[in-house]
């Protein structure tokens, strides 16, 4: 289960599970920002793209939206999103659960600076009910990721 593999993934590296769930759907950023209780920016939305040669995530602020040309200036490809079977096949999470942690496949990650605008942001934790909360440094030192920019200011 996916939200089993997101507390696995900080179990082993020492840190307390984080993971919350939640009685209702956490599935968008609007959902997951009611539930939560913070404003839709604050909800960490990852999302799945296929690149030429590899599969890779980008996590931004939720209520952000990815700039067609900053993307392939920076990945020098068109953006191309992971249908809802490859993101689940590839990351073990389902759509609406994704998340940068406890991952099935080893990707690549790379954070938008959109993130940096909050001290702390909650992702989705492997399922459409559950988060936790983290910032976006401690995000991408655990996830050994990039900053990039690629969403619309």
């Amino acid at each position: 289960m996916a939200v089993e593999d997101v507390r696995k993934f900080f179990l082993e590296r020492g840190y307390k599970d984080p993971v919350f769930e939640m009685d209702e759907s956490s599935a968008t950023v609007e959902l997951a920002a009611k539930a939560v209780g913070v404003e839709p920016g604050r909800i960490a939305k990852t999302l799945s793209f296929k690149l030429r040669d590899r599969d890779i995530l980008i996590v931004t602020k939720g209520d952000a939206r990815i700039d067609n040309k900053k993307f392939k200036k920076c990945f020098n490809t068109k953006a191309k999103m992971l249908s809802a079977e490859e993101v689940l096949e590839v990351t073990g999470h389902p759509v609406g659960g994704v998340c940068p942690f406890g991952l099935k496949t080893p990707l690549d990650v790379y954070l938008d600076i959109s993130l940096k605008e909050y001290d702390t942001v909650f992702p989705a934790a492997g399922s459409g009910n559950s988060a936790l909360k983290i910032s976006p440094e401690e995000m991408k030192d655990l996830t050994d990721a990039e900053w990039v920019d690629v969403c619309k200011q």
